[in-house]
């Protein structure tokens, strides 16, 4: 497969581009900065069991082979692409053979930067709540689920952050908000392996509150 994309290049570098090439990369480019939620869903629905590339190619496979239907139907010149066929089957010229090859190989390192940028910001997200849960565990300042940097200060009518937190209490209590805290993290993390998050909302009156979410169970608890 290496010599032929090799072949392929090596042909390709000395020919005109064909004239779709631009139009056909920056559809395929667009669809996929608008199929990041799709990427990202299919990503936490596979978990650990499809290697990262795998999960990339697909989903360029499918924004190709999408796009190029769509330009066939406003460009009768370029061949259809019937059900179940592989693009690079209806094209037989090793110019454009090629010329996919480097548009696929573009967008396949795209979603790997998604995907790594996606990892990275999970990681950072499982330290904080780690560094929360060990506050209310040693029982030290509850660290602020929002901003996950700074103390919370707590009072029997109040509870804020530095970060701009600010919610009305009655007869709240460190110990009282601790529990809260710990006790909603454990019963989510028993029933689903995606960290919770944490932001605030409004409530019936307009008051602030602080719910706890999950974008992958589909869950949410007004904690405060």
């Amino acid at each position: 497969m290496e010599a032929l994309g090799q072949r392929h290049r090596a042909l390709y570098k000395g020919a005109a581009a064909p004239p779709w090439k631009e139009t056909y990369r920056r559809r395929c480019v667009e669809r996929l900065k608008n199929s990041r939620a799709k990427l990202l869903d299919r990503y936490r629905q596979a978990g650990e069991n499809m290697h990262c590339n795998a999960r990339a190619a697909l989903l360029v496979q499918e924004v190709m082979e999408e796009e190029w239907q769509a330009l066939q139907s406003v460009n009768a010149s370029l061949p259809s692409l019937r059900r179940k066929e592989a693009l690079s089957q209806v094209l037989e010229d090793p110019d454009e053979l090629a010329v996919l090859e480097e548009i696929q190989q573009e967008l396949i390192s795209q979603e790997q930067l998604t995907i790594e940028e996606y990892e990275r910001s999970l990681q950072f997200d499982q330290e904080c709540l780690n560094a929360m849960l060990d506050s209310l565990d040693t029982g030290n300042k509850i660290i602020c689920p929002l901003c996950k940097r700074n103390n919370l200060t707590v009072m029997s009518h109040l509870v804020l952050c530095q970060c701009g937190l600010y919610i009305s209490t009655q007869g709240m209590t460190e110990q009282k908000l601790r529990s809260l805290l710990e006790d909603s993290v454990t019963e989510h993390s028993n029933q689903c392996l995606h960290n919770p998050e944490f932001s605030i909302t409004s409530g019936m009156e307009g008051e602030a509150n602080l719910l706890m979410s999950c974008p992958v169970c589909d869950s949410w608890t007004v904690l405060i």
